[in-house]
């Protein structure tokens, strides 16, 4: 039943960090506007800069993050193992790792998922929609 919940509820707000247009807008177009017909629409913010990560993150109002595990200079396994060390009930991390082998390295960074390059949009979805679900709260 399509009731008016969707456009009552607030928008999931997903942080997108990579330092490479093409990965954020791979990201970005994976996901859509609404990965799941059970969630709210999606908001991106897109950020290229370590810096820039963790005001997002100090400021709150995060969802989920996804982070690039290959990008330059700070490496999104990094920035995960910092995000989870420093902010109390840090929200879900997805680590985008180099190859499906470095999935070890996103259980080390403490990221809730990891989804290996090439990014495939429907392992990527089937991700995010886990860790956003989590998010919402439950509607009677």
């Amino acid at each position: 039943m399509s009731d008016s919940t969707s456009s009552t509820t607030a928008p999931l707000r997903v942080l997108v960090y990579s330092d490479d247009v093409n990965t954020r807008q791979q990201v970005i177009l994976a996901l859509g506007r609404r990965p799941h017909p059970d969630l709210p629409e999606v908001e991106y913010v897109e950020v290229a800069t370590e810096p820039v990560v963790i005001q997002n993150m100090d400021a709150g109002n995060i969802d989920l993050v996804v982070l690039d595990g290959e990008a330059v200079p700070a490496g999104g396994m990094g920035i995960a193992k910092q995000l989870k060390d420093e902010i109390y009930q840090c929200p879900p991390v997805l680590v985008l790792t180099g190859r499906p082998q470095d999935a070890w390295l996103a259980t080390w960074s403490r990221a809730e998922a990891a989804v290996p390059h090439p990014l495939d949009p429907i392992q990527l979805a089937e991700a995010a929609v886990a860790l956003l679900r989590d998010r919402v709260p439950a509607t009677s």
